[in-house]
């Protein structure tokens, strides 16, 4: 059975940090593309970022320069590491795996199997 657990979230000042976890089981997690994305209330789901099984990174505009994905040495584990938090970063974080190519990476309905979502609030 394939599962997402993701862990790391919670309440930071603006312009602090945070890493997400996300570890998978039940599938071997190099082999897919690993995307993270956010909902804030009212929101649609939006696109983060991502890193694909060839280990190349891509990041919304929004966040490129102060997110950084990576994968851990056990291939198991994805990671969101969030510097210079914003207000506007507040939201659930979602993330995914799938085998989308590179042109369909920022839709979330190429991504087959889901976290359960982190919350991330950002106080003023």
């Amino acid at each position: 059975q394939v599962q997402l657990v993701e862990s790391g979230g919670g309440l930071v000042q603006a312009g602090g940090s945070l890493r997400l976890s996300c570890a998978a089981s039940g599938m071997t997690f190099s082999n897919y593309n690993c995307g993270w994305f956010r909902q804030a209330p009212g929101k649609e789901r939006e696109f983060v970022g991502a890193i694909r099984w060839t280990s190349d990174t891509h990041y919304a505009d929004s966040v490129k320069g102060r997110f950084t994905i990576s994968r851990g040495n056990d291939k198991a584990t994805v990671y969101l590491q969030m510097d210079t938090l914003k207000h506007e970063d507040a939201a659930v974080y979602f993330c995914a795996a799938g085998r989308a190519s590179l042109s369909a990476i920022r839709d979330p309905n190429m991504y087959y199997y889901w976290g359960q979502g982190n919350q991330v609030t950002v106080a003023s």
